[in-house]
């Protein structure tokens, strides 16, 4: 059965980008609404914009989507990971500026909201995207696939010169709340020098320690540290969840990525579905619902955090 929230679930806070604060209300919607945005700070056109892969628009540093009136909703991937990994199907998402709060930088604080106002079955199957054959992009060393597999599942590897980052990877099978386990309260994270050059070209003014992992070569500048030994390629993996949310549905697949980021997923879900052999679209019976992403996960599920 497809899930919406039982009452409307409020967020407060900084975007990455600075500005001021923005409150978001994720609101329950009907059975095959989706995933929907609303630019309520919006009068002079059209306010709705879908979270779907083929409304994101190019991006560096995080996931933008854009309507065909040009009003857009960035830093979309961390709320979008939130709803895939605690099966919320329908939604209708409610903000009054341009970007999703940034919170402590990772999904924990809106799958505790979530949890707070609960949710509720709809009497409707849930409609998933079966991958049926490899599919893969590549930009540079930077790769990103997707092949078949019963449920989801997310291998990752990252490679980075400061030392406290470097070569990094992890596979999860992501059935039995093991996103909100396992992957939720990662932080984004960047480099010093990457701040100091974003700040420069008035980027990520709304960034701070208390919201991102700072990493300065051997060091670990955000105080009380990581979270988990091995956060960045756990934050990759929350990353590729909230991308791969903008398919419409859930996706049975394994899905691949090598130093891959947001622009490359999303590569990825064009190339898919630019193939018809490369996918089918199925009716999830028990057995396949038992396996999707957020199905039993209860509060004993959400992980201790600094």
């Amino acid at each position: 059965m497809q899930n919406t929230l039982k009452s409307p679930a409020t967020f407060t806070g900084y975007g990455l980008h600075g500005g001021a604060p923005v409150r978001m209300v994720v609101r329950p919607a009907p059975v095959d609404h989706g995933i929907w945005f609303r630019r309520t700070d919006i009068t002079d056109r059209d306010q709705l914009i879908p979270a779907r892969w083929d409304a994101v628009t190019p991006s560096r540093l995080c996931t933008v989507i854009e309507n065909a009136d040009g009003v857009s909703v960035s830093t979309i991937e961390h709320i979008m990971a939130a709803l895939a990994g605690f099966a919320i199907h329908n939604a209708e998402i409610e903000i009054d500026g341009p970007e999703v709060p940034i919170l402590d930088g990772s999904s924990v604080p809106f799958i505790e909201g979530f949890l707070a106002v609960g949710m509720v079955e709809q009497d409707q199957p849930v409609r998933a995207i079966r991958v049926l054959k490899p599919v893969e992009v590549r930009d540079g060393d930077a790769m990103a696939q997707l092949e078949p597999a019963d449920m989801l599942e997310i291998a990752f590897r990252i490679d980075f010169e400061e030392g406290a980052i470097g070569v990094q990877e992890r596979e999860l099978n992501m059935a039995n709340g093991a996103f909100v386990r396992e992957l939720s309260d990662s932080r984004t994270f960047c480099r010093q020098s990457d701040v100091d050059l974003m700040r420069a070209n008035g980027l990520a003014l709304g960034g701070t320690l208390e919201n991102a992992v700072v990493f300065d070569g051997d060091r670990v500048l955000s105080p009380g540290g990581l979270r988990h030994a091995d956060e960045p390629v756990r934050h990759k993996m929350l990353d590729a969840v909230g991308d791969l949310a903008l398919a419409g549905g859930p996706i049975l697949g394994r899905y691949l990525g090598d130093r891959a980021g947001h622009a490359l997923t999303n590569r990825l879900l064009h190339a898919l579905f630019a193939d018809p052999a490369a996918y089918e679209i199925v009716d999830c019976g028990p057995r396949t619902l038992g396996k999707l992403p957020g199905v039993g996960v209860h509060i004993g599920d959400l992980p201790a955090r600094n």
